[in-house]
């Protein structure tokens, strides 16, 4: 592709991993950014990620063949009476936000069909903000499309090959679809998840044993309860209707499992437990969703001054880069009492196979 001007309207997580991801693939492109954060803006420019840094939404952005809006989606609607404007004919505008509706009946209120494809890419992570932005983040990780009714063919395949060469995996959905899937799968997850920590945190006894306990199956389906509370607040208010029917029919389970809980109901129960187990297993670990995979393994090491220091060591000197790393005092669900976490499942898997060489007992997951 020739080089072309990008525009970005926030700098984020997501945000920021795009612009990496473009600097990365296309290094002659101009990048230019507006975010209300100064700081933000700084360490973008010191990064080398865009060139020019914008104060405010102004003549930077026209002539921009992408125009990416990337703040909390409350927001992105408010900017784009600002950059009509700016809009040439050949630009592509669009967002990153996981709501849809509420953008496109702003779009189509405006005017700015013509120009729109929303976006959403499926991926993400527990931690927010340009610091935690990588390159690689939307890497195999699905990237939902969502064209406005008037946007031409020609705009929306220049932008699905566009995304393609970020190496995201592009799907096209009507907007309204995409809000009641993403709804589902991955808006009620973090609703769970934030009322499940609260549940815990309300009933906890007064040594706070439950805090303590906690054990690898709590802190995995919780984990996402550490995102952003501002974008989830957000979502919450801007796919209400959606979740609210969503979160009514999941309430509706929950009773019906309270019933079979209370009458002794074994069957019912034992294919619940099942249904769940052969669904979930059937989902392929290579599909990326909004917090991705975790790759670790468990290791079994005496208790002895060094232990850790010594696999740590073998890794590094092997090349092998570690996540995270630490003992694991209640096991409930887990084998092993080292748990090292990686960036990459080839990183586990060598890793896995050079510990085991060393004769440590490995257990994999």
């Amino acid at each position: 592709m020739s080089e072309k001007k990008i525009g970005f309207i926030g700098l984020g997580l997501i945000g920021g991993s795009i612009a990496k991801a473009i600097r990365q693939y296309y290094p002659a492109w101009k990048i230019l950014a507006f975010d209300k954060n100064k700081e933000t803006l700084a360490l973008a420019v010191q990064e080398g990620t865009i060139h020019t840094s914008c104060s405010s939404i102004d003549e930077h952005f026209r002539d921009c063949a992408y125009i990416f809006l990337c703040a909390p989606i409350s927001y992105n609607t408010a900017y784009l009476s600002q950059l009509k404007e700016y809009l040439g004919p050949d630009c592509i505008l669009t967002d990153v936000g996981s709501v849809k509706t509420s953008i496109h009946e702003e779009v189509t209120a405006l005017g700015l069909e013509e120009y729109f494809i929303g976006g959403h890419p499926m991926a993400g992570s527990e931690k927010s903000g340009f610091i935690n932005a990588k390159a690689h983040l939307i890497e195999n990780a699905y990237y939902i499309l969502t064209p406005s009714a008037m946007v031409s063919e020609e705009k929306l395949s220049a932008y699905r090959t566009f995304v393609e060469s970020l190496k995201a995996l592009p799907i096209i959905l009507d907007y309204r679809e995409h809000d009641y899937v993403t709804g589902t799968i991955s808006h009620l997850p973090h609703i769970l998840a934030a009322s499940l920590v609260n549940f815990v945190r309300n009933t906890d006894t007064k040594e706070e044993l439950m805090k303590h306990l906690a054990a690898g199956g709590f802190k995995d389906i919780t984990r996402i309860a550490s995102s952003s509370p501002i974008m989830w607040q957000q979502i919450c208010l801007k796919n209400k209707e959606h979740l609210s029917h969503i979160l009514g029919a999941y309430i509706r389970t929950l009773q019906q499992t309270k019933e079979w809980v209370d009458t002794g109901e074994e069957t019912a129960l034992y294919s619940m437990f099942e249904t769940s187990r052969d669904y979930r297993n059937s989902m392929p670990n290579s599909s990326c969703g909004p917090i991705k995979k975790q790759y670790a393994v468990y290791c079994d090491i005496i208790d002895e001054a060094g232990g850790i220091a010594t696999i740590a060591t073998i890794l590094a000197s092997n090349l092998i880069n570690i996540k995270n790393i630490g003992i694991i005092h209640n096991r409930e669900f887990e084998e092993g009492v080292l748990r090292i976490e990686f960036y990459e499942e080839e990183a586990s898997v060598r890793a896995a196979a050079l510990l085991k060489k060393y004769r440590y007992i490995v257990y994999e997951i």
